[in-house]
């Protein structure tokens, strides 16, 4: 492979894509109830026709890389065999922490259970203990296995083909194996510009809904108004921070964002098990992780024909069709700092210990809140159904210096949306520059400048869902894709590696019978 001695953004990916997102935030600005109509129309006939589809391929993927992990492929390297990891294990699964969850799991850590407590996915009667329990079930299950799922694979797979097999990191390259190493340029390009505008539109329109939730923590403490002039202060606020983390590189900026928000957020999480009601928390957490295994498969492939309900697809298939759409960010992020790791240990790493990080968030604020709601009387579930941004913040309320906690709160989320909006101009930088694995930094300053500017458009003319529902639109044809992508690693390790395992694994006496 011609290796790429200069990293240009000058090709047709990134202009291409440029001008594809500059349409769509046009057309938000100038009539955002328009594409917000043409999203939802769009979307709601994917989800409808194909949810089942969603939930199909994430649980094959999920099947997949548990019997990969298990298998005889485990112990290769994402690297050459002698190669050692990049990063310690801890900055490592602080990055993928950061990256993959931004500050989504902080939004809906609260704002999750209390809405299925209120609208219970097995419609029971709402605010009961019945309901709680399983809302707290549900709320494991969608930010849990399934979802690092699909990050996971992307991840390996880049990781396989960029470091084992030394191609360039894009989408394209791994279905070489089916595409062929030339040719086909139609179908690449249409590829990897797919992948640049899912992340475009999707790290968007999370960077607006976190701005609007650190806007909602603000006038929820000091009464500082939620009004278009603030959030573009903080927009302006993020990009002047998340560029100068940019600046700095992977190994300065990121990295150290990841470890203090992995840091804050497992120190929250310890500051509220021993503030709130300890001994609930820990029960309900126990209850909760046992209907989730109990439950795996049930939840799993869970639709409602005979019912007509809706629930499934309003919440697990948008979660599934989020995560889809945002694996070629996510999953590129992963394997660039994975580099020396073996196929178990990245399997385990990525597939475990992040969803059980959101478990243990889940569990100890969400739970806190359900308790407040059954047994003290709170309204916490009530300030979720009014305004979904000040849910952690009235649970907070409830507690001893309410403020403080808040304010650190606060912070987290602006660290992760730092973390994020840094990682998505680093990996768009890498997808506009033909893979280059260390994309220069003006590459990385014209797409955190657009980003932001984008939601500063989106802000002022409340177009950010429709861009957000549009964004989800690309999970149907990287549903496709995925499932190629596995296809293209199982038929590149077996082609790579079968023969040499196999014959290391047959006993001597039957070589030297055969030899004979």
């Amino acid at each position: 492979m011609k290796k790429n001695t200069k990293p240009s953004f000058m090709n047709s990916t990134f202009w291409i894509s440029a001008i594809l997102v500059f349409l769509a935030v046009v057309w938000g600005a100038a009539d955002p109830a328009g594409l917000s109509a043409a999203a939802n129309a769009a979307y709601a006939f994917t989800t409808d026709i194909f949810g089942w589809f969603y939930l199909l391929a994430v649980l094959f993927i999920v099947v997949f890389l548990f019997g990969l992990a298990l298998s005889k492929y485990g112990s290769l390297k994402l690297g050459k065999d002698d190669e050692k990891p990049v990063y310690s294990f801890y900055a490592w699964i602080g990055m993928l922490f950061s990256t993959g969850f931004g500050a989504g799991l902080v939004f809906w850590g609260v704002a999750e259970p209390m809405s299925h407590f209120v609208h219970s996915p097995l419609a029971l009667e709402g605010k009961t203990p019945e309901a709680a329990r399983v809302a707290m079930q549900y709320s494991f299950f969608n930010w849990g296995i399934h979802q690092w799922s699909v990050f996971t694979i992307v991840g390996l797979v880049l990781a396989y083909f960029q470091f084992r097999k030394g191609e360039r990191g894009e989408i394209s390259t791994t279905l070489n194996p089916l595409l062929g190493k030339h040719g086909k340029r139609g179908i690449r390009k249409t590829i990897n510009i797919l992948a640049v505008i899912a992340t475009v539109m999707g790290v968007a329109t999370s960077l607006g809904m976190g701005i609007l939730q650190i806007n909602g923590g603000l006038d929820y403490l000091f009464s500082i108004p939620q009004n278009t002039p603030v959030l573009l202060t903080i927009t302006g606020i993020l990009l002047v921070t998340y560029l100068t983390s940019a600046v700095t590189g992977l190994d300065r900026g990121i990295k150290i964002l990841s470890i203090l928000n992995l840091t804050m957020a497992l120190g929250l999480v310890v500051v509220v098990l021993a503030l709130g009601p300890t001994t609930f928390i820990l029960e309900s957490f126990t209850v909760g992780i046992g209907d989730y295994i109990q439950n795996f498969f049930g939840m799993s492939l869970a639709l409602s024909p005979y019912q007509g309900s809706t629930w499934t697809k309003e919440w697990t298939v948008a979660y599934w069709a989020w995560v889809i759409s945002w694996s070629p960010f996510v999953g590129a992020f992963i394997a660039r700092i994975s580099k020396g790791r073996t196929i178990r240990e990245f399997i385990f790493g990525v597939l475990i210990v992040p969803p059980l990080i959101a478990t243990m968030w889940i569990g100890v604020f969400g739970g806190t809140a359900l308790h407040m709601d059954l047994f003290k009387g709170g309204n916490i579930a009530d300030a979720v159904q009014a305004d979904v941004t000040s849910a952690l913040f009235a649970t907070f309320g409830n507690f001893p210096m309410s403020t403080l906690l808040s304010v650190i709160f606060i912070l987290l989320i602006v660290t992760f949306l730092v973390t994020s909006a840094d990682s998505a101009t680093f990996i768009l930088g890498m997808m506009t520059s033909e893979g280059h694995p260390n994309p220069s930094t003006l590459v990385k300053v014209i797409w955190g400048v657009l980003m932001s500017a984008i939601v500063a458009v989106l802000i002022i003319s409340s177009g950010l869902q429709g861009l957000q529902t549009a964004s989800l639109v690309t999970a149907l044809p990287f549903t496709v894709i995925l499932l190629l992508i596995t296809y293209s690693l199982v038929k590149t390790i077996k082609e790579d590696h079968s023969p040499t395992i196999k014959s290391e694994s047959v006993p001597d006496f039957v070589r030297k019978r055969k030899a004979q």
